[in-house]
């Protein structure tokens, strides 16, 4: 069961009122042109939506937060590795540059222990989502990184994604710098991961989801069809 999203920066600060009311009806309208019964669309569902929620399910089967106590418990960091690194590469969320990096640095019995149980503390442990978020983002710098950089905006926002679609969102930059463009939306992108960044993520997503939930069909369940109407704003394969 799906619960809607819950945005951790919600309706706040001046990039949350400097919105182009015209750029976002061009967006829905956009959306509308492939899939005309918006979230609901059965082509939508099949395209955007399907593959990504079940990468969620199996998530939920493997690394569920009971499961995945069980096996930080037991050291198996190991498996906790393998089974998210398995999860993610049944999408096509990140590059095969960027999955090639995230298996490199969990080789390691080190890179696994301390990819495990740094991502269970950001995806369930207490504190501020600030610090978790923050910390998470320290952790992915510290592991090793042979060939391409692991602290990138896809690597350091695909599992959160893929665990917890309710909260967290997934950062594609280039499709998102021009979903926000198109938008009118100040995303003040900065290529380096940081928390500021996110939460200028999270408030896009908060604009986008209430400047939807007023239309029919557009009630977005979870961050999957909140990323999925910017995906189509700004991918290649949408005509931008």
């Amino acid at each position: 069961m799906f619960r809607v999203a819950s945005l951790s920066n919600p309706l706040a600060g001046p990039r949350a009122g400097n919105v182009s009311y015209l750029g976002a009806a061009r967006c829905r309208r956009k959306f509308e042109l492939y899939y005309p019964d918006g979230f609901e669309d059965e082509t939508y569902l099949v395209a955007e939506r399907s593959y990504k929620e079940r990468a969620h399910l199996e998530w939920q089967t493997e690394l569920g937060p009971a499961a995945f106590r069980k096996l930080l418990a037991r050291g198996e960091f190991r498996q906790i590795a393998d089974a998210a690194v398995r999860v993610e590469s049944r999408t096509n969320l990140l590059f095969s540059f960027e999955k090639m990096a995230v298996r490199d640095a969990v080789r390691s019995a080190a890179g696994a222990r301390l990819f495990a149980t740094e991502l269970y503390a950001f995806l369930h442990g207490p504190g501020s989502m600030r610090s978790k978020f923050s910390d998470w983002l320290e952790a992915l710098a510290d592991l090793p990184s042979p060939g391409s950089p692991v602290l990138t905006w896809p690597v350091a926002t695909v599992f959160g994604f893929i665990a917890r679609p309710e909260r967290h969102l997934f950062f594609k930059p280039r499709v998102t710098q021009r979903a926000a463009r198109a938008y009118a939306f100040d995303l003040a992108y900065s290529p380096r991961p940081s928390w500021t960044g996110y939460e200028n993520l999270q408030t896009f997503a908060a604009v986008i989801r209430r400047d939807l939930d007023r239309r029919p069909c557009f009630k977005a369940r979870d961050m999957i069809d909140l990323q999925s109407f910017i995906w189509v704003q700004g991918a290649d394969e949408y005509g931008s």
